[in-house]
Protein backbone atom coordinates (compact mmCIF):
# COMPACT_ATOMS: atom_id res chain seq x y z
CA UNK A 1 0.00 0.00 0.00
CA UNK A 2 1.31 3.44 -0.90
CA UNK A 3 2.26 5.63 2.03
CA UNK A 4 -0.11 8.40 0.98
CA UNK A 5 -3.05 5.97 0.87
CA UNK A 6 -2.00 4.54 4.23
CA UNK A 7 -2.07 8.00 5.83
CA UNK A 8 -5.44 8.86 4.26
CA UNK A 9 -7.01 5.62 5.51
CA UNK A 10 -5.74 6.21 9.06
CA UNK A 11 -7.01 9.80 9.11
CA UNK A 12 -10.41 8.87 7.67
CA UNK A 13 -10.78 5.88 10.00
CA UNK A 14 -10.12 7.95 13.14
CA UNK A 15 -12.34 10.79 11.91
CA UNK A 16 -15.26 8.48 11.17
CA UNK A 17 -15.05 6.81 14.60
CA UNK A 18 -14.62 10.14 16.37
CA UNK A 19 -17.48 11.93 14.63
CA UNK A 20 -19.85 8.95 14.71
CA UNK A 21 -19.49 8.66 18.49
CA UNK A 22 -19.79 12.42 19.04
CA UNK A 23 -22.94 12.69 16.92
CA UNK A 24 -24.49 9.71 18.70
CA UNK A 25 -23.69 11.27 22.07
CA UNK A 26 -25.14 14.65 21.07
CA UNK A 27 -28.37 13.15 19.74
CA UNK A 28 -28.96 10.53 22.44
CA UNK A 29 -27.71 11.88 25.78
CA UNK A 30 -28.55 14.93 27.84
CA UNK A 31 -25.68 17.03 29.13
CA UNK A 32 -23.97 15.33 32.09
CA UNK A 33 -25.67 11.97 31.46
CA UNK A 34 -23.47 8.93 31.87
CA UNK A 35 -23.49 5.13 31.83
CA UNK A 36 -20.95 2.43 32.60
CA UNK A 37 -18.98 0.41 30.08
CA UNK A 38 -18.81 -3.38 30.36
CA UNK A 39 -20.00 -3.23 33.97
CA UNK A 40 -16.78 -1.51 35.11
CA UNK A 41 -16.95 1.27 37.71
CA UNK A 42 -13.84 2.97 36.31
CA UNK A 43 -14.90 2.99 32.63
CA UNK A 44 -17.80 5.29 31.71
CA UNK A 45 -19.40 7.35 29.00
CA UNK A 46 -20.00 10.78 30.49
CA UNK A 47 -21.26 13.54 28.19
CA UNK A 48 -19.73 16.98 28.63
CA UNK A 49 -18.67 19.70 26.22
CA UNK A 50 -15.33 21.42 26.14
CA UNK A 51 -14.99 25.08 25.17
CA UNK A 52 -11.22 25.03 25.05
CA UNK A 53 -8.36 22.63 24.61
CA UNK A 54 -8.05 18.86 24.88
CA UNK A 55 -9.11 16.97 28.03
CA UNK A 56 -11.55 19.69 29.09
CA UNK A 57 -9.00 22.49 29.59
CA UNK A 58 -10.47 25.97 29.10
CA UNK A 59 -8.73 28.71 27.16
CA UNK A 60 -9.58 32.39 27.56
CA UNK A 61 -13.30 32.72 26.85
CA UNK A 62 -14.76 33.49 23.42
CA UNK A 63 -11.68 35.32 22.11
CA UNK A 64 -9.42 32.54 23.34
CA UNK A 65 -11.65 29.94 21.71
CA UNK A 66 -11.51 31.74 18.36
CA UNK A 67 -7.73 32.09 18.64
CA UNK A 68 -7.43 28.39 19.50
CA UNK A 69 -9.61 27.40 16.52
CA UNK A 70 -7.47 29.49 14.16
CA UNK A 71 -4.31 28.03 15.67
CA UNK A 72 -5.67 24.53 15.09
CA UNK A 73 -6.31 25.35 11.42
CA UNK A 74 -2.74 26.58 11.00
CA UNK A 75 -1.42 23.51 12.83
CA UNK A 76 -3.40 21.19 10.55
CA UNK A 77 -1.95 22.90 7.48
CA UNK A 78 1.56 22.51 8.91
CA UNK A 79 0.95 18.83 9.71
CA UNK A 80 -0.27 18.17 6.17
CA UNK A 81 2.89 19.84 4.82
CA UNK A 82 5.12 17.68 7.04
CA UNK A 83 3.29 14.46 6.18
CA UNK A 84 3.46 15.23 2.46
CA UNK A 85 7.21 15.79 2.74
CA UNK A 86 7.74 12.60 4.77
CA UNK A 87 5.72 10.52 2.31
CA UNK A 88 7.87 11.80 -0.54
CA UNK A 89 10.99 11.00 1.48
CA UNK A 90 9.85 7.40 2.00
CA UNK A 91 9.79 7.59 5.78
CA UNK A 92 8.58 4.56 7.72
CA UNK A 93 4.89 3.83 8.06
CA UNK A 94 5.33 3.82 11.82
CA UNK A 95 6.36 7.47 11.81
CA UNK A 96 3.63 8.33 9.31
CA UNK A 97 1.10 6.58 11.57
CA UNK A 98 2.10 8.88 14.45
CA UNK A 99 1.61 11.99 12.33
CA UNK A 100 -1.62 10.64 10.83
CA UNK A 101 -3.08 10.08 14.31
CA UNK A 102 -2.13 13.60 15.40
CA UNK A 103 -3.59 15.07 12.21
CA UNK A 104 -6.82 13.09 12.53
CA UNK A 105 -7.24 14.17 16.16
CA UNK A 106 -6.66 17.82 15.32
CA UNK A 107 -9.17 17.72 12.45
CA UNK A 108 -11.70 15.84 14.59
CA UNK A 109 -11.80 18.59 17.21
CA UNK A 110 -11.76 21.34 14.57
CA UNK A 111 -14.94 19.87 13.08
CA UNK A 112 -16.67 20.28 16.45
CA UNK A 113 -15.46 23.85 16.93
CA UNK A 114 -16.23 24.90 13.37
CA UNK A 115 -19.55 23.23 12.67
CA UNK A 116 -21.29 21.82 15.76
CA UNK A 117 -22.55 25.25 16.80
CA UNK A 118 -24.17 25.58 13.38
CA UNK A 119 -25.77 22.14 13.07
CA UNK A 120 -26.89 21.34 16.65
CA UNK A 121 -29.15 22.96 19.20
CA UNK A 122 -27.90 23.41 22.75
CA UNK A 123 -27.39 20.28 24.83
CA UNK A 124 -28.89 20.76 28.30
CA UNK A 125 -29.31 18.74 31.47
CA UNK A 126 -32.95 18.15 30.51
CA UNK A 127 -33.02 17.83 26.71
CA UNK A 128 -31.11 16.11 23.94
CA UNK A 129 -29.67 18.24 21.14
CA UNK A 130 -31.42 18.34 17.78
CA UNK A 131 -29.37 17.99 14.58
CA UNK A 132 -29.98 20.45 11.71
CA UNK A 133 -32.68 22.46 13.53
CA UNK A 134 -34.88 24.80 11.51
CA UNK A 135 -33.96 27.82 13.61
CA UNK A 136 -30.23 27.24 13.37
CA UNK A 137 -27.69 26.04 15.90
CA UNK A 138 -26.45 27.34 19.23
CA UNK A 139 -23.31 29.18 18.03
CA UNK A 140 -21.59 30.73 15.04
CA UNK A 141 -18.79 29.31 12.87
CA UNK A 142 -15.65 28.38 14.86
CA UNK A 143 -17.49 28.93 18.17
CA UNK A 144 -18.91 25.44 18.67
CA UNK A 145 -18.01 23.26 21.63
CA UNK A 146 -16.02 20.03 21.46
CA UNK A 147 -17.89 16.92 22.59
CA UNK A 148 -16.16 14.80 25.24
CA UNK A 149 -17.42 11.51 26.61
CA UNK A 150 -14.65 9.05 27.60
CA UNK A 151 -14.20 8.99 31.36
CA UNK A 152 -11.89 6.58 33.20
CA UNK A 153 -11.66 7.38 36.94
CA UNK A 154 -9.29 4.51 37.73
CA UNK A 155 -9.06 5.65 41.35
CA UNK A 156 -11.95 7.43 43.08
CA UNK A 157 -11.55 7.49 46.85
CA UNK A 158 -11.32 9.68 49.94
CA UNK A 159 -7.83 10.13 51.33
CA UNK A 160 -7.35 9.18 55.01
CA UNK A 161 -7.33 12.00 57.55
CA UNK A 162 -3.66 11.43 58.36
CA UNK A 163 -2.62 12.14 54.76
CA UNK A 164 -0.62 15.43 54.57
CA UNK A 165 -2.47 18.54 53.26
CA UNK A 166 -5.21 16.64 51.38
CA UNK A 167 -6.31 14.35 54.21
CA UNK A 168 -10.06 13.70 54.22
CA UNK A 169 -10.49 15.07 50.68
CA UNK A 170 -11.67 13.21 47.61
CA UNK A 171 -8.93 11.93 45.30
CA UNK A 172 -9.71 10.97 41.71
CA UNK A 173 -7.39 9.59 39.02
CA UNK A 174 -7.85 9.83 35.99
CA UNK A 175 -10.25 12.80 36.12
CA UNK A 176 -10.31 14.40 32.61
CA UNK A 177 -13.13 13.55 30.19
CA UNK A 178 -11.90 13.27 26.61
CA UNK A 179 -12.77 11.93 23.16
CA UNK A 180 -11.35 9.73 20.41
CA UNK A 181 -9.64 12.71 18.75
CA UNK A 182 -7.81 13.56 22.00
CA UNK A 183 -6.80 9.90 22.32
CA UNK A 184 -5.43 9.83 18.76
CA UNK A 185 -3.30 12.92 19.41
CA UNK A 186 -1.97 11.48 22.68
CA UNK A 187 -1.16 8.07 21.17
CA UNK A 188 0.54 9.73 18.19
CA UNK A 189 2.70 12.01 20.34
CA UNK A 190 3.64 9.32 22.90
CA UNK A 191 4.46 6.79 20.16
CA UNK A 192 6.70 9.34 18.46
CA UNK A 193 8.52 10.08 21.71
CA UNK A 194 9.03 6.39 22.46
CA UNK A 195 9.68 4.85 19.03
CA UNK A 196 10.84 7.69 16.80
CA UNK A 197 13.32 9.73 18.81
CA UNK A 198 15.67 9.71 15.84
CA UNK A 199 13.20 11.81 13.89
CA UNK A 200 12.77 14.21 16.80
CA UNK A 201 16.54 14.73 16.90
CA UNK A 202 16.88 15.28 13.15
CA UNK A 203 13.31 16.25 12.27
CA UNK A 204 13.95 19.73 10.88
CA UNK A 205 16.69 18.61 8.50
CA UNK A 206 14.66 15.55 7.50
CA UNK A 207 11.60 17.60 6.63
CA UNK A 208 13.68 20.19 4.76
CA UNK A 209 15.38 17.50 2.72
CA UNK A 210 12.08 15.76 2.08
CA UNK A 211 10.44 19.00 0.98
CA UNK A 212 13.35 19.65 -1.38
CA UNK A 213 12.95 16.17 -2.83
CA UNK A 214 9.21 16.68 -3.22
CA UNK A 215 9.75 19.93 -5.10
CA UNK A 216 12.08 18.08 -7.46
CA UNK A 217 9.32 15.60 -8.23
CA UNK A 218 10.62 12.53 -6.42
CA UNK A 219 8.13 9.64 -6.18
CA UNK A 220 6.87 8.05 -2.98
CA UNK A 221 7.82 4.48 -2.22
CA UNK A 222 5.41 1.62 -1.79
Amino acid sequence: MKRSRFVILIVLGVLILDQALKIWIKTHLTYGEEFGLLGLDWARIHFVENEGMAFGISFGGEFGKLALSLFRLVAVGFLIYIIHALVKAGESKGLLLCFALILAGAIGNIVDSAFYGLIFTESTYHSVAEMFPEGGGYASFLHGRVVDMLYFPLIDTTLPDWFPIWGGKRFEFFKPVFNIADSAISVGVISMLVFHRRFLRTGQSSVTAAASGASNGSDEEE
